[in-house]
């Protein structure tokens, strides 16, 4: 099976995304990771999307769009996975669907976490990292014992640069007119599968098995 897992920054899609491959035993496929990967192999492409990392800039649709699609031919995604953070933009979108009508293969769904602006500022706002261990909490949901100190280490916890207020908002603002037009995209499709991404973690989990009608 072949599924994208579209939402907001915060929408938890990599969570849902390590549990709901385990279950389709298809491998996670993250952007991030494969970014990684490769900047630490040093590939070509690697060096060009480090290049643009290192700079706080958004890396081209060429250069994501060409380190995916290789990933996507390995061995272990032949029969299937679960794609994270790819597509991002309607190019990317674009060349994912060529990408596989030249293979002769299909997309089976795109699952969309839908949360409100609301939500989503509540959820990434009150994110904490142990500056000590790494540890992570959320004031909200899982606050530690003591306020602004690690449970683990006693070490001080400190907001990511990510999670600060106004870069929350700048990232919500690109999604916004880069991502969002993907819903709409592969609604057209008839591709997408909506699931209210507020609820608990194995709540959305059932719904988003539900949406791809897979029983359990």
């Amino acid at each position: 099976m072949r599924v994208v897992l579209l939402g907001p920054p915060g929408a938890g899609k990599g969570t849902q995304a390590k549990i709901i491959s385990k279950v389709l035993s298809v491998p996670h496929i993250s952007t991030g990771d494969i970014f990684m990967k490769n900047i630490r192999e040093e590939t070509e492409l690697g060096i060009k999307a480090k290049e643009y990392i290192h700079k706080g800039l958004l890396v081209p649709d060429e250069v994501t769009i060409g380190l995916v699609q290789r990933r996507l031919e390995e061995k272990d995604a032949g029969e299937g996975y679960l794609l994270d953070g790819f597509p991002r933009t309607l190019s990317q979108g674009e060349a994912l669907l060529n990408h596989l009508e030249s293979s002769h293969k299909m997309l089976d769904a795109v699952v969309f976490l839908d949360v409100p602006h609301e939500e989503l500022l509540l959820r990434m706002e009150g994110r904490r990292v142990c500056s000590s261990c790494g540890a992570s909490y959320h004031l909200t949901f899982n606050p530690p014992r003591e306020m602004e100190v690690c449970d683990l280490c006693s070490g001080h916890l400190i907001i990511r640069k990510d999670d600060t207020e106004e870069a929350v908002k700048e990232r919500l603002r690109v999604y916004e007119s880069e991502t969002k037009p993907l819903v709409h995209f592969f609604e057209l499709k008839g591709l997408l599968r909506r699931v209210d991404g507020t609820k608990e973690i194995d709540e959305v989990t059932e719904d988003v098995l539900e949406a791809l009608q897979i029983k359990v």
